[in-house]
Formats: structure tokens, sequence, C-alpha cells
């Protein structure tokens, strides 16, 4: 029997990422993987899912998973993704992405997930990782994998899931014979991790988040409760560039806005209070517009189901033939 065709790499540049339900999506998330998507998506062919899979190693309530799952599909969309552009679905709208992540399983070494940042962070914290947790880089992998992806977009602290993926890719294409495309990840350099409101990286997992969305009340309070140290308005802070509040501000104003207000601190006389002040008011005017897009879809989800069904047909079209080529390739048809 003839093998099947080596995969096509020569296609329009397909991009492929995605994000997991397991929270309100924050600022954070917006910078470091929403934004360069919804910019990707005029580059080439975008696959986008809800990694709803993933989010079972860690969330175990049902109705929450539900909950969150559609508030990324409303804050993706409002915050403008296109679904003429892009492909946006729910990851296990596409079954077939399990059945690959147990034929790249039987090839991936164990101390290679050993290893992996995400389970020895766990580890560190005296927690008791489940499987899913110690497995998921190779869900990951299939994730990638499974729609013959060229690009995938990641912050910097990200960019071990993209050398695993690889690594697994090519053992397979070694034992079997050329089967998967061999992603590249794509790291934006220009942005470093986000501050959350005690200084650490923005996660949820720190509990130190600023939402995307939300009620003006609240995040009001959580911007103006940012760790600051205790000198007075009038010292200068020659150290300026590292204060949190310009580091968010420089996020969402000009360049001209957050550049005055850095040396208005550094020269001192600008109080924390006002400062605070200033960056909540530019923040809150940087989503006022996906705001109010987020409120129309919420009074239309029959569309937004509507698009992760279209798209979710899209994606389990390409990815059924991927793992064709694989199960072919490894003698399983």
């Amino acid at each position: 029997m003839n093998a099947p065709p080596v995969p096509a790499t020569f296609h329009a540049m397909r991009i492929l990422s995605g994000i997991q339900p397991s929270g309100a999506l924050h600022v954070g998330n917006y910078f470091g993987m929403m934004q360069p998507a919804i910019e990707l998506q005029n580059e080439g062919e975008a696959y986008y899912f809800i990694a709803d899979y993933h989010s079972m190693t860690s969330l175990f309530d049902a109705e929450q998973r539900r909950q969150n799952t559609q508030d990324v599909a409303l804050d993706f969309l409002a915050c403008g993704l296109d679904p003429a552009k892009a492909v946006f679905f729910r990851q296990s709208d596409v079954p077939e992405v399990t059945e690959l992540t147990w034929l790249l399983t039987t090839l991936t070494p164990m101390p290679m997930l050993e290893n992996c940042h995400s389970y020895k962070d766990k580890l560190s914290k005296g927690l008791k990782p489940n499987h899913g947790l110690f497995a998921y880089p190779v869900l990951m992998a299939a994730d990638i994998l499974i729609y013959d992806s060229n690009v995938v977009p990641v912050g910097r602290d990200q960019k071990q899931h993209v050398e695993v993926t690889r690594d697994i890719a090519g053992k397979f294409n070694q034992t079997y014979g050329e089967t998967f495309v061999i992603p590249e990840p794509r790291i934006r350099d220009e942005v470093a991790a986000v501050p959350g409101t005690d200084g650490q990286k923005m996660s949820k997992s720190y509990d130190n988040t600023i939402e995307i969305f939300g009620t003006e009340k609240p995040l009001r309070k959580k911007v103006m409760r940012l760790v600051m140290d205790s000198r007075p308005p009038e010292e200068p802070k020659p150290d300026a560039e590292k204060n949190i509040a310009i580091q968010l501000l420089k996020l969402f104003a000009t360049k001209e806005v957050a550049s005055e207000t850095e040396n208005k601190l550094r020269e001192g006389g600008l109080g924390y209070g006002d400062l605070k002040k200033t960056l909540f008011e530019h923040y809150w005017e940087y989503f006022t517009e996906a705001r109010a897009k987020r409120a129309e879809l919420e009074n239309n989800l029959d569309y937004v189901n509507q698009v992760l069904q279209e798209s979710a047909e899209k994606a389990r079209a390409l990815a059924s033939t991927v793992v064709d080529r694989a199960k072919k390739n490894c003698g399983l048809s």
C-alpha cells in the first residue's frame, strides 16, 4: 500500500491559538493572547478555540464551565474577532482531538512531560496534580497538529508548549513517516508580562486580575487598590517606569499621555491616588466600544451559538483529514 502524501505546508499561513474558560478573562489575557489573535486573523487562516477540555484539569463545576465558555465566546466576539475571518469554536466540538492525543501519547517521553513548567510549578506548590495536568501538553500538541498549523502565537513563558509539540510531531514523523506539519512559535517581544494588582504577573491563580468586562464600581475599586510604596507625592520617583500603574497605563493610553504621566511621577508632585484615577479612566475608555458590542451579543446568544457551531463544522472537517492521515500512517487503517 502506498504511503499517504506528505502534508502540504504551503497553504495560506494557518494560525492556531486557544484559551481556557477557567474564569473571567482579564487584561493579561487580552494583551497576551486575545489582541494578537485578533490582529493575526487578517494574516492567514486563523483557527481559535475555547479550550474546555483543558479546563477540566482545574475546574470541576459543570455549570460554571458552561457559563465560562459562553463568556469567553462573548468576550472574543466583542473585542473584535471576526467569524468571517477566523474559525472560532469549542474544543470539545471537535472530539477527534482526543483521538489524536492518544496516538501522540504513545510516543511522548515521560521525562518531557515531567519537565514541563506547569507540572513542575504545581509540584513545587505542594499540589497533587491529576493525570490531565501531567499529560495536557500532549492534548495541546494535538490541538496544534490536528489543523496542520504553521504558526502558534504565544507569550515567551508559553514557548515551551510549542517546543514540546514540535518534538512530539518530529518523533511521530520519524517513526511513521511524514505526517504532521511542524509548527513555529510566534512570540511578541514587545508585550511583557502584564502586571497584576499586586505586581506579580496577572493571573487568575494569583487572584490579582483586572477583568476586561464587568461593573464599573468594583473594577474602579480594584484599580484603586493597586499596591504602591509609601513614598509621599512630592518625593521624586526615579524608578517610575517600574510602577504597576505606569506599566498598565502604557497599555491603555497614547504614548504621549503615558510618557507625560510617567515623567510627572518621576519628577515628584503626582500622588498615587491621582495616578490610579488616570489609569482607570484610560482603561475604562479603552474597552468602551467592546462593552457596547458585548451587551448586543448577550441579547443575541443564538447568533453566538451559530458562530461556534458553524466554525466547529469547518474545524472538524479539517481535523478528520489529519487524524485519518495519522491513523493510516501508523497502521490503524
